[in-house]
């Protein structure tokens, strides 16, 4: 039991962060708190969006699938876990790479004048987007050897809220390299860095789950947002679709750079032409293999006239 000096000690200490805590902004506020989250809540907000997501899937699917929920999930589940030991593993290179920069004044938005901290996130952000999710999706579709290894995450013929981190562990390492590279050109804080990876957990969720939204709706997230539509169509089988949406949580970059397509929902057929093996592609020991198979080139698909599907 404490003394009451002690005691005293700690209540004024309490009483000062509370009066600091007052004084913060909002965003100031969210920002510490990243900067120092602790493991077990970056694995909440994981459990809890497959879990939330796993639920919706339930009531409001847009393919009603004849698959076993879960004999499905476990070879996803899988690889979610490779991903997370990975990225645990070379945690401590994202916390020096960010550490450097902030130290040294490195990076864009270090170089930039002086703005709100609200926009000095959005900014950091939108930058890692595009530094460390979209670009090396884009590149992971035009390099053959790169495409082998991405392949895991487009064989699977029931996309649902668990395909979101079904990777292979040698792609979680190249998405580990451009995401430090991303931190290290923009110059992101590791508060601004943590708070973009749990938003990408629930955002590649949300975008990967078997949901139907209305069309409306979904169309008009996919304005702001990677909807689940927009990603679907990134998962049909046949080029040109796969090589289209490559965006991670925003659609900006899919929009600005011309790789946005559109495609009718219920038409969407999942998996790739090229390996459509189901039993193959539902093996972990198959999937460890997938990036040393011999590269077979894909036989495309002629794009339909979409005018007259309707929102």
């Amino acid at each position: 039991m404490l003394k009451r000096p002690a005691l005293q000690i700690q209540i004024q200490i309490s009483i000062r962060i509370f009066r600091i805590s007052l004084n913060l902004s909002p965003m100031q506020t969210i920002i510490d708190y990243f900067e120092t989250i602790p493991s077990l809540h970056r694995s909440l907000i994981l459990v809890g969006g497959i879990t939330f997501f796993w639920i919706l899937e339930g009531e409001v699917p847009l393919f009603r699938f004849t698959y076993k929920k879960w004999r499905h999930a476990l070879p996803n589940l899988f690889f979610t876990l490779t991903t997370i030991i990975v990225n645990f593993a070379l945690a401590f290179l994202l916390l020096k790479t960010a550490d450097w920069a902030a130290t040294n004044d490195f990076g864009i938005i270090n170089w930039l004048p002086e703005m709100p901290l609200w926009l000095y996130v959005v900014l950091g952000t939108l930058l890692l987007d595009f530094l460390g999710a979209y670009l090396p999706h884009y590149v992971e579709h035009q390099v053959k050897p790169l495409w082998m290894i991405h392949l895991v995450h487009h064989t699977d013929h029931n996309v649902d809220t668990t395909t979101a981190n079904r990777h292979h562990p040698l792609e979680s390492v190249i998405r580990f390299v451009f995401t430090l590279a991303g931190v290290l050109i923009i110059g992101t804080p590791i508060g601004i860095v943590f708070l973009y990876q749990s938003l990408s957990l629930v955002a590649t969720q949300f975008g990967h789950a078997n949901i139907k939204l209305p069309k409306k709706v979904d169309k008009a997230l996919s304005w702001v947002i990677v909807s689940p539509d927009m990603h679907k169509v990134h998962h049909h089988y046949v080029l040109p679709y796969t090589d289209s949406n490559y965006g991670n949580i925003f659609s900006i970059w899919d929009r600005m750079l011309g790789t946005h397509m559109e495609y009718d929902r219920d038409s969407i057929v999942y998996g790739v032409d090229t390996f459509p093996d189901e039993v193959e592609n539902a093996s972990i020991s198959g999937l460890l293999k997938q990036p040393f198979h011999k590269y077979r080139k894909p036989t495309g698909a002629p794009i339909p006239d979409t005018t007259n599907i309707s929102p």
